[in-house]
């Protein structure tokens, strides 16, 4: 028993508790990432490297109290600064605590998303819906109007009609759920792409150059449906051909979400 005891405590212990904070830090990072936040990060880790300098090296006294009583008020600098960070995160742990974290992406809002398609191409309204991916798209989502709300088919449907002041932009999807419509997209100056092809196809070939992103478009005059990504266009999909393609690869986004090794330093 002393044996287990003496290695929980010398070992495990240590361990469990290492892994533990490396995992939370790790979540903290894939939050923050692709946002303006990154930017805040990296000023406070030059200022913590400035701190450490100017005390332990420099060794002047004025510049280390000036740094010490900013420490003392970093953490209010940061609940403010992380705000919408912090308060999706905690709203998030609290509807699903083990299931958010180990899978943060949630499947159902593809079969909603199938569903518009397949009424907005009954109607040929014209769509312009970006997935986003491992790149921010923050800024793009800055260019429209703010919505931040749960993926129906409903809300769709009112942004894409043709009296919508939304109706001619692009609408980001993030993690299942509408952030931002009536979004500026770049255009792309791809000469090899169709002269047929639209402001709509442009739009979403120009922002899958750029990024990562997966963007659906919807021909207004044909109801043709395709699919961006990769600087490619994919062209005349069906729309369970796209629904199986999306649920495909953001299972195999979860599982590598999941199944992903804790980052250790060397």
């Amino acid at each position: 028993m002393s044996v287990l005891q003496h290695l929980w405590s010398v070992f495990l212990n240590p361990a469990i508790d290492i892994l533990l904070i490396a995992f939370v830090f790790y979540r903290l990072l894939l939050m923050i990432k692709g946002t303006h936040a990154t930017q805040v990060v990296m000023g406070l880790a030059i200022l913590m490297v400035a701190t450490l300098v100017v005390r332990n090296v420099l060794q002047f006294q004025a510049s280390t109290w000036l740094l010490d009583n900013f420490w003392y008020g970093a953490v209010v600098i940061l609940a403010v600064v992380f705000q919408p960070e912090l308060r999706s995160a905690l709203a998030q742990l609290g509807s699903h605590p083990l299931g958010r974290l180990l899978m943060p992406t949630q499947l159902s809002f593809i079969h909603e998303l199938a569903a518009f398609i397949r009424d907005a191409r009954q109607r040929q309204m014209g769509i312009l819906l970006v997935l986003e991916q491992d790149v921010g798209l923050r800024n793009y989502a800055e260019t429209g109007t703010m919505i931040n709300a749960d993926l129906s088919n409903e809300l769709l449907m009112a942004i894409f009609h043709y009296r919508s002041p939304l109706h001619d932009g692009a609408a980001i999807i993030q993690h299942g759920r509408l952030v931002a419509a009536g979004c500026l997209l770049p255009l792309s100056n791809d000469p090899g792409l169709a002269k047929i092809l639209g402001t709509r196809h442009r739009a979403a070939v120009g922002l899958s150059e750029f990024t990562d992103a997966w963007v659906i478009v919807v021909s207004e005059e044909t109801g043709a449906l395709s699919l961006a990504r990769g600087g490619q266009l994919e062209r005349d999909l069906q729309v369970d051909d796209l629904e199986r393609m999306l649920v495909d690869w953001y299972q195999t986004r979860a599982q590598k979400t999941a199944q992903a090794p804790i980052p250790h330093k060397g």
